[in-house]
């Protein structure tokens, strides 16, 4: 086998094993369990990806220069140290540490994956079929999570600490994986101005020198931090319409495998319906998520979080095929860590806020809150976008 074809197969069983998240499913309800509240919860995550928001971008840029392969083991080598912390954590700065170290690790991973992957097929002469890869990643990423969700669930009813002590155990896995990887042919990066102007300059490219890939990343950012926030909403919103605790790890599953559905079949509606079309439905879409489980507190409403679940599976891929058709492959990783570093510094600011008043007055007040948050500067995103487009009918 060509060994950059491996280098897909190898980042299958990574994704697989990384998404392989047995705590997700009863996390909340852990951290509730030793006596966090929803504010700390949140204040946490929002830690969590303001540590990526500093480390996104230059672990991206260490990923152009350094190489691929170097940072997936770094990023692989951090997450197993931080499900070791969180194994034996307790109390909000326990749990603070294992976070931010687990923070280092997305950074590291967020963003080579992707760039492993379109690399290895632009050398293989296949980079047009990147979206549908990138789908299948995401769907076989979901898949595992829906599974793991299951067993973490049960794992859960012994102690809600069993799922991290497994978790640990998996994701130790990925380290020789990563290992096996290949570095796939690319364009070196020009560092001769020095490593901190390169990164500038990629940066001010991606947010101010190229209109229609700046108004990409900012609309992207609003649809993916929309999605992202509301995941930390899930289980106060199962316990509040009171679904037993022994069917949160099914009824997490099913979310996930409706992404991988969702995500498998992402460049077929692309295909069909066409880019721009797709794009304009999904800040729509998750926006009217939020109205419905602010309005419908009921076991049957439950179904309507499928809604923010068909936005992320159909969007990563849409965005992430669209974002790399306008870059070269010397600036890719460190583009792509600008996308998700503004995911990350826009929930860093919305989340604290959200679960304050989740707090303070009602999942429905937060809920509606957010839904309003998102609407209007993924609207305005979405219009210069469609401003800015070089070729409408592609997009």
């Amino acid at each position: 086998m060509n060994l950059l074809e491996r280098n897909i197969r190898l980042m299958f069983f990574i994704r697989v094993l990384r998404w392989f998240l047995l705590v997700m499913s009863t996390l909340v309800l852990f951290y509730q369990h030793a006596g966090l509240t929803m504010q700390q919860i949140l204040l946490i995550q929002s830690a969590f990806s303001a540590l990526v928001v500093l480390f996104e971008i230059p672990s991206g840029y260490f990923s152009d220069v350094v190489g691929r392969k170097r940072t997936m083991i770094a990023g692989c080598v951090l997450s197993f140290a931080g499900f070791a912390l969180y194994s034996y954590a307790d109390g909000f700065w326990g749990f603070f540490i294992a976070e931010m170290t687990l923070g280092c690790a997305v950074s590291f991973i967020s963003g080579t994956d992707s760039a492993i992957v379109y690399d290895s097929l632009l050398a293989l002469g296949h980079q047009s079929e990147y979206s549908k890869f990138e789908g299948r990643l995401m769907s076989i990423g979901n898949t595992s999570e829906g599974i793991a969700s299951i067993v973490g669930g049960l794992l859960a009813v012994i102690s809600l600490r069993m799922p991290f002590y497994v978790e640990t155990c998996v994701v130790f896995f990925t380290i020789p994986l990563a290992m096996m990887l290949t570095e796939p042919p690319r364009t070196k990066i020009d560092n001769s101005k020095g490593n901190f102007r390169a990164v500038w300059e990629i940066v001010v490219y991606a947010l101010h020198g190229h209109a229609e890939l700046k108004w990409l990343l900012i609309y992207s950012s609003f649809v993916n931090a929309s999605t992202l926030t509301m995941v930390w909403f899930i289980q106060p919103y199962m316990k509040l319409v009171g679904l037993p605790l022994g069917w949160f790890g099914v009824a997490w599953a099913a979310l996930q495998f409706s992404v991988s559905f969702f995500s498998f079949s992402a460049h077929r509606v692309e295909k069909r319906l066409g880019r721009y079309y797709v794009l304009r439905s999904l800040i729509i879409l998750s926006v009217a998520g939020y109205v419905l489980v602010a309005v419908f507190q009921s076991l049957w409403a439950i179904a309507f979080l499928l809604l923010f679940y068909f936005v992320r599976g159909l969007g990563q891929p849409t965005f992430y095929g669209y974002i790399n058709s306008l870059i070269s492959s010397d600036r890719r990783a460190t583009v792509l860590s600008v996308d998700n570093l503004t995911v990350r510094l826009i929930f860093s600011c919305v989340g604290p806020v959200i679960g304050w008043i989740a707090d303070s007055y009602s999942l429905s007040t937060a809920f509606l809150t957010a839904g309003t948050l998102f609407l209007i500067p993924g609207i305005a995103s979405l219009l210069m976008l469609n401003k800015h487009t070089t070729v409408h009918a592609s997009v």
